[in-house]
């Protein structure tokens, strides 16, 4: 299961992680963040010790999304060391997102 991060922990959990991270920002009400949400948990049994997978209820934590500008949902950002380096918004397949994290996030 991915961990779930909050505005509170997000800059030690995030910024401060030793290994990339994949964020999704996600709301229980969103169906193509529901449609992610398995495929995100997946990802962080995939890709233990190696990235960092977590998501954060933009609903319970308004500050993070409004710092980086997320207007829609589901919203994947990699951040490492602590720069956000690659975004995606919208439901995509399991296939881009690993596309995405070996290019960005294991590069």
């Amino acid at each position: 299961m991915a961990l779930q991060v909050n505005d509170a922990d997000f800059d030690a959990t995030v910024l401060k992680s030793d290994i990339p991270v994949l964020l999704d920002f996600w709301a229980p009400w969103c169906g193509p963040c529901r449609a992610v949400g398995p495929i995100i948990d997946e990802l962080s049994t995939e890709y233990e010790g190696k990235v960092l997978v977590a998501k954060m209820n933009v609903d319970e934590n308004p500050s993070t999304p409004t710092k980086f500008g997320i207007r829609a949902i589901p919203t994947l950002i990699i951040f490492k060391n602590g720069e956000a380096v690659e975004q995606i918004t919208g439901a995509v397949t399991k296939a881009t997102i690993k596309d995405m994290l070996a290019q960005k996030a294991l590069a």
